[in-house]
């Protein structure tokens, strides 16, 4: 390429790849925590009780209606003594978990009643119920919508820079600034989220039919 400087973009790799394995530790991390929390707020959510539902209801509406941005900024002025990945780990999964939690409703929803009614002709306890009929079905249903949520997390990382996670971008940022690179170090930046995210939504799509058949 006319101006690409190889030379720098050797340079900037390693750093890049240093980089990388933060955004993926995020990624992977804050995805578990989605993954969990999103389970337990679709549970909550048909709770009897509206001292239940409308407190989880109010959280979810919150968290949605506010930019991923500033909750990571907001939450690293409020535990500022907190490690900042930590807090770009739980606020990319609580954000994350909120859609989740629409995902396990809708699987959970999607679960024939005949099942409901056959557990409970069986007199099996409501925990019983959920563990061995209903998640395993609502789970094995969501599978590639939950991973479609990891990739869309995964291209969103880089917004933790601003509360100085040293990720990718930030790593590409940095060098750029400090060898007058930006081109070379986001050019790399890119060509690595498009080498890690695409062949994973070749493999949810995959999923996806597969499950679906």
């Amino acid at each position: 390429m006319n101006g690409f400087d190889w030379n720098a973009a050797g340079e900037a790799l390693p750093l890049l790849l240093e980089g990388f394995r933060v955004t993926l530790l995020a990624t992977v991390l804050g995805t578990l925590v989605a993954a969990v929390l999103g389970l337990a707020i679709a549970v909550a959510g048909r709770a009897p009780s509206r001292f239940v539902t409308v407190p989880v209801r109010a959280v979810m509406e919150f968290v949605r209606a506010t930019p991923l941005l500033v909750q990571l900024v907001g939450a690293a002025a409020v535990f500022s003594s907190v490690e900042p990945l930590t807090i770009g780990i739980v606020v990319l999964g609580v954000h994350y978990a909120t859609y989740t939690s629409e995902v396990y409703r809708a699987g959970i929803d999607g679960v024939p009643k005949g099942q409901w009614e056959a557990a409970r002709a069986l007199s099996l306890p409501a925990r019983r119920t959920w563990q061995a009929v209903i998640l395993p079905q609502a789970v094995r249903n969501v599978l590639p919508a939950l991973g479609n949520y990891a990739i869309s997390m995964f291209k969103e990382t880089p917004f933790l820079a601003v509360i100085t996670v040293q990720e990718m971008v930030f790593e590409a940022r940095t060098y750029g600034a400090d060898h007058f690179a930006y081109t070379e170090a986001f050019t790399l930046a890119g060509l690595v989220f498009l080498v890690a995210s695409y062949p994973t939504s070749l493999l949810m799509r995959k999923l996806e039919k597969r499950l679906g058949h």
